[in-house]
C-alpha cells in the first residue's frame, strides 16, 4: 500500500479506537496490505479490497492463549 494510503488508515484506526497508540505500517515485500500494531504487539493485517477500489478488509487473530491472562 502506499504510504498516503497507510497514513489515512492509521488516521481511521486511531480514531475509531481511540487509542493514539495504534500504528499502521506497511509490510515488506507485499503492496496488498499493511501490519495493524499497538506499540510492539502485532494486532492483525489490512487487506485492500480489490474489486471495490478504496475498501478495506482487517483481519485479527484471537489466540485461545492470550484468552487465559
Amino acid at each position: 500500500m502506499k504510504p498516503d494510503e497507510i497514513k489515512k488508515l492509521e488516521a481511521y484506526f486511531r480514531k475509531t479506537f481511540g487509542n493514539q497508540a495504534l500504528a499502521v505500517k506497511a509490510r515488506p515485500k507485499k503492496d496488498d496490505s499493511c501490519e495493524v500494531y499497538i506499540g510492539d504487539e502485532f494486532l492483525g493485517l489490512i487487506y485492500r479490497d480489490e474489486d471495490d477500489g478504496e475498501d478495506y478488509n482487517f483481519s485479527m487473530a484471537v489466540l485461545g492463549v492470550d484468552l487465559d491472562d
